[in-house]
């Protein structure tokens, strides 16, 4: 099963896509959607447009989308939210089946520990994934959230918290 990982931002949405078979996982590809800087709503279609192609491109059978929440910033929350939507808006465009994870579920599901730093994820992922080439944090961030899912996609219930 193919497995596209989503880490919402506006700025940079990173991005990963898996292969699972069991539990046998391998790296297809990662990558960022960049929106760069402006008005907000051409900044969400760029995103859109992006994540698009990357649909397109790796033809993913399901996806999985980390959830956010409020934080100090109203405003920032509201546009993290935003973007949020046009990730979880692509897939449904290709009719995919969404799973919506807590950033401390994926941690824990991938690190062990639901409180782990960037620097933990990425070398976990790295130990899962092995030889994969990560392009940045948001993308390390996305292949965490597609391992998440495909160690938690044999239950239906697809929204998980911690």
């Amino acid at each position: 099963m193919r497995i596209l990982g989503i880490d919402p931002g506006l700025r940079r949405l990173g991005w990963g896509v898996i292969e699972a078979s069991g539990s046998r996982l391998k790296h297809v590809a990662n990558g960022v959607c960049e929106s760069g800087t402006g008005d907000l709503a051409p900044r969400l279609l760029s995103l859109h447009i992006q994540l698009t192609e990357v649909f397109n491109r790796y033809l993913p059978d399901c996806a999985a989308v980390e959830q956010t929440f409020v934080n100090k910033d109203a405003v920032g929350t509201l546009k993290l939210g935003q973007a949020r939507g046009i990730a979880l808006l692509v897939p449904a465009q290709f009719g995919l089946e969404i799973g919506e994870y807590a950033p401390n579920a994926v941690k824990k599901t991938v690190v062990g520990v639901g409180h782990a730093d960037k620097k933990q994820v990425d070398h976990m992922v790295r130990m899962q994934l092995p030889g994969v080439s990560i392009v940045g944090p948001d993308a390390a961030d996305a292949l965490a959230i597609a391992i998440c899912h495909s160690r938690h996609m044999g239950g239906r219930n697809l929204r998980l918290t911690a």
